[in-house]
């Protein structure tokens, strides 16, 4: 590393924003997922022995899939490479198990790979994956939002652990509020910040279980706010409300979500049961979904 890329890493540091800064960096720091990363699971005990084998990651934004592989990243002796499933292809995969068999040969250390949003490479891309996870040359670890046993190819899936991540709850929204706000360093510990109780209700409320949502929402609000005379931010209801617009709704027109939802709304209306096609329809309307799209399904 050479002096620019650390000043460019310190000013990633300083300037990224809150949701980024506030990434947890141990398990100790990670709220939530207490049924896969709680004392005595699992997956706590093979990342503190740094024994792993593949594993793929899905659930809902903000609910710490990338933040795990991080921590992972920072607890491991393997050398950790990460691809964007977006912007990468075959030639970054040929890359990361060149590099991997290079280390392992050279120093005899593994390589654990780390693929964001797996669903998006196409089948060639995960076609050409899965040798080199098959034979050990890569241990992948992959993350989601879609479900895997669709999205991702079968023998990807077959050779990795699952695990699913839940939206997490009000008290870890709450919690992650305040180690932002005591954090001195990552976060808003070294400002007087007072937000009233309906304020952090409603950003628990509309954040709906999506940790990233919340923190965007605090730091819109407390960077927008002017201290007091004795410098101090206060942040009431109406500035909660004008920093956090719509409640976070998890409907993706391409994804499990969107069919999931207008197939309970079809066996809903099937079923005679009013309320819970109400609730169905009231989703899809509030995602913003094509009426046409909803009446079409209701042609049975």
């Amino acid at each position: 590393m050479d002096l620019f890329e650390h000043r460019l890493q310190q000013l990633n540091a300083t300037d990224s924003p809150l949701a980024a800064r506030m990434r947890p960096r141990t398990l100790d720091e990670f709220v939530g997922q207490e049924a896969i990363v709680g004392p005595g699971r699992l997956l706590r005990r093979a990342i503190q022995a740094d024994r792993l084998s593949s594993l793929i990651f899905y659930g809902p934004p903000g609910t710490g899939k990338t933040t795990l592989a991080q921590i992972i990243a920072n607890a491991t002796q393997a050398h950790f490479w990460t691809i964007n499933a977006v912007l990468g292809g075959v030639k970054d995969i040929r890359e990361a198990v060149d590099l991997a068999k290079e280390r392992r040969g050279l120093y005899d250390q593994r390589t654990i790979l780390f693929v964001d949003e797996v669903h998006r490479f196409n089948k060639a891309q995960q076609d050409a994956l899965l040798p080199w996870v098959e034979n050990g040359t890569v241990i992948l670890i992959g993350a989601t939002t879609e479900n895997p046993y669709f999205e991702v190819n079968k023998a990807l899936v077959s050779r990795s652990r699952l695990f699913q991540l839940k939206s997490l709850t009000p008290e870890h929204l709450r919690q992650v509020a305040q180690q932002a706000l005591q954090d001195p360093v990552r976060g808003y510990g070294d400002r007087t910040i007072q937000i009233a109780p309906e304020a952090l209700d409603h950003w628990v409320n509309i954040a709906n279980g999506d940790a990233r949502s919340l923190l965007n929402a605090l730091e819109l609000a407390v960077e927008t706010t002017s201290s007091d005379a004795e410098d101090i931010i206060h942040i009431d209801l109406e500035i909660a409300e004008a920093s956090i617009q719509q409640r976070a709704v998890l409907y993706d027109k391409e994804g499990d979500a969107h069919f999931d939802t207008i197939s309970a709304f079809i066996k809903s209306l099937r079923g005679s049961d009013p309320d819970a096609a109400l609730y169905w329809l009231a989703r899809m309307v509030y995602a913003g979904e094509d009426p046409r799209f909803i009446f079409g399904g209701c042609s049975f």
